[in-house]
C-alpha cells in the first residue's frame, strides 16, 4: 500500500516490484519509475488528442494561465488521476512564470518531478498522456477567462469594462473562434489572398468592372467581420457586435488566446463551436 501511495502503480506491480527486490521499497520505487518510462517510450507514438483545457489564476487575478493536457480517451479524460495531474500542472506553470513544456516538466510539486509523475500516470491509466500548450496573460486590468466543458477554453484580457463583460468576452472566443481582435490586426498577405479570390469569383458574374469592384468590397467587408472578434455579432446577443457592446462598456480588448483539446491533431470531428453557442445563447 505504501508502494502504491508513493508511485500511482497498481496493486499487483507494486507486488511484483517488492518481491524482484526483496522488500526494499526504495529499489521497488526505482524500478517501477523505470517501468513506467519504458511504458510512456512505447506509448508515446499514439494519438493523444483528447484531454482538459485547465485554468489556474495569481489571487489577485491579475494573471492567469491555461494549459491543455492530452490523453487518448474521453474515460481517461474524466478519471480522478488524470484530473489531479492537470490541476498540478496548471499551477505548476502558473507559479513557474513559463509558457516552455519542456521547462514546466522539470518542476516539482511535493518533491516528485511533474515529467516522473506522468510518466507514473501513463503507467498507471495505460494510455499516452501528455502536456501540449501553455498560454498566459497578465493585465493591470481584466482578464476574462472561460473553459467550456473542459473542452474549450479562452482568456481575454480587457482594459475597461467590468469582470463581467472580460468574462462574456472570452465565452464568446470561445464560441466563435476570431483569429484576430481588429481589421488591423489582419496580416497584409492574408487580406491579399481573400481579395484575389473574390476577384476571381465575382469575375465570373460577368458584370461591369465598377460593379465587381463593389461586389469584391462588400463582400470583404464581410468577410473581415466573420474574422475578427470586433467584427462578430455578439454571441449572447446577436444585435449588438462585440465592438458595439465593448463601446457601451468603455471597454477594449487588449489581446486574447484560445485553446481547444486536440487542435490540429488527428481526431474524430465535432463542432465544438456550436455547442458552447446552445448553451450560452441557451443560459
Amino acid at each position: 500500500k505504501e508502494l502504491r501511495e508513493r508511485t500511482g502503480a497498481g496493486m499487483m506491480e507494486c507486488k511484483k516490484a517488492l518481491v524482484a527486490t526483496d522488500g526494499d521499497l526504495d529499489a521497488a520505487a526505482e524500478s517501477l519509475r523505470k517501468t513506467g518510462l519504458a511504458k510512456a517510450d512505447k506509448k508515446a507514438s499514439r494519438i493523444a488528442a483528447e484531454g482538459k483545457i485547465a485554468l489556474a489564476s495569481s489571487d489577485d487575478g491579475s494573471e492567469v494561465v491555461m494549459v491543455e493536457i492530452n490523453c487518448e480517451t474521453d474515460f481517461v479524460a474524466k478519471d480522478a488521476s488524470f484530473l489531479a495531474f492537470i490541476d498540478t500542472v496548471a499551477n505548476n506553470a502558473l507559479i513557474s512564470g513559463t509558457t516552455d513544456v519542456e521547462a514546466l516538466m522539470a518542476t516539482e510539486t511535493d518533491g516528485v518531478n511533474l515529467e516522473h509523475a506522468r510518466q507514473a500516470l501513463v503507467s498507471k491509466l495505460g494510455e499516452n498522456i501528455q502536456v501540449r500548450r501553455i498560454t498566459r496573460l497578465s493585465s493591470d486590468g481584466h482578464i476574462g477567462a472561460y473553459v467550456h466543458g473542459g473542452r474549450i477554453g479562452a482568456l481575454v484580457d480587457i482594459e475597461g469594462g467590468d469582470s463581467e463583460v472580460a468574462h462574456d468576452i472570452a465565452m464568446h472566443v470561445a464560441a466563435l473562434s476570431p483569429e484576430y481582435v481588429d481589421v488591423d490586426d489582419v496580416p497584409a498577405d492574408v487580406l491579399e489572398k481573400e481579395k484575389q479570390f473574390l476577384i476571381s469569383q465575382a469575375a465570373d458574374s460577368g458584370k461591369p468592372a465598377e460593379i465587381i469592384e463593389k461586389m469584391v468590397s462588400g463582400r470583404m467587408r464581410k468577410h473581415l467581420s466573420t474574422i475578427t472578434l470586433l467584427g462578430q455579432d455578439f454571441v449572447k446577443d446577436g444585435d449588438v457586435t462585440v465592438a458595439q457592446l465593448l463601446k457601451q462598456n468603455n471597454a477594449s480588448v487588449k489581446g486574447m488566446t484560445r485553446l481547444a483539446v486536440g487542435e490540429g491533431l488527428e481526431k474524430r470531428s465535432e463542432n465544438f463551436a456550436d455547442e458552447v453557442m446552445q448553451q450560452v445563447k441557451g443560459g
